[in-house]
């Protein structure tokens, strides 16, 4: 059975950063593809960042260059670390592995952002 597990997630002011972890089990990080999603109500879930199984990475533009996507295979975890973090980046965060063309999910964990 497969199971991720998000955390990190908290209050921050504007500029600050955050550090989320997915555990995952019943899979291996290591030979999957990995991502974090995120979701604020009303509107879809959306693609924050992706880790390909060879290694590719994918951001949305408007996270470039302050998110940053990796997977740990010998704690079977991925982490978002997230810089400058704007009042926009407040959302669910959903962490998302794939394996053989089939998703799993996480529960979530709450981001906000504000002062």
């Amino acid at each position: 059975q497969v199971q991720l597990v998000e955390s990190g997630g908290d209050l921050v002011q504007p500029g600050g950063s955050l550090s989320l972890s997915c555990a995952a089990s019943g899979i291996f990080v290591s030979t999957s593809g990995v991502g974090w999603y995120r979701q604020t109500p009303g509107k879809q879930r959306e693609l924050v960042a992706m880790l390909s199984r060879l290694g590719r990475t994918n951001y949305a533009d408007s996270v470039k260059g302050r998110f940053t996507i990796s997977k740990n295979s010998a704690k079977n975890t991925v982490s978002l670390q997230m810089n400058n973090l704007k009042p926009e980046d407040t959302a669910i965060y959903y962490c998302n592995v794939i394996r053989d063309g089939r998703d799993y999910w996480g529960q979530g964990t709450q981001v906000t952002v504000s002062s």
